[in-house]
């Protein structure tokens, strides 16, 4: 990737002014919402550092895995609940978008995150129903 290609998170900045500041390590996702877009970024880039990293320890597995085939080519927010500046905790549903050995799919889910010492992380996540 470019360092002026644009961010997979979908807010339309470079990826070095988006999502790279966070994935380097040189600020921190002031919400859960921006944690969750630099997570699907990290997801599509194959960062397996920034993942574990923003990875509550209580859920956080050894290794991500990463399929080779699968090419994610989208992000939609579809809702938040909590997760802002003065929040502990926050939801997030998403749709991200995929292509898979030449197939499209998405991948819906809502997202939980807690602030752990000033900085927000990942817990965990349940499979969110079908929207028409």
């Amino acid at each position: 990737m470019t360092p002026d290609a644009r961010c997979p998170c979908g807010l339309g900045e470079p990826c070095a002014d988006c999502c790279g500041r966070l994935h380097r390590g040189a600020a921190e996702a002031p919400t859960a919402e921006l944690l969750m877009r630099s997570r699907y970024s990290a997801f599509a880039l194959r960062d397996e550092a920034y993942l574990l990293r923003t990875w509550h320890p209580s859920t956080r597995p050894r290794h991500v895995a990463f399929d080779p085939d699968q090419e994610w080519s989208g992000l939609d927010i579809l809702g938040t609940q909590r997760g802002g500046l003065l929040d502990a905790d926050g939801t997030v549903e998403f749709r991200a978008h995929y292509r898979l050995r030449g197939r499209s799919g998405t991948l819906d889910e809502r997202s939980r995150f807690v602030r752990d010492g000033g900085a927000w992380q990942y817990v965990d996540a349940i499979a969110s129903p079908r929207r028409a």
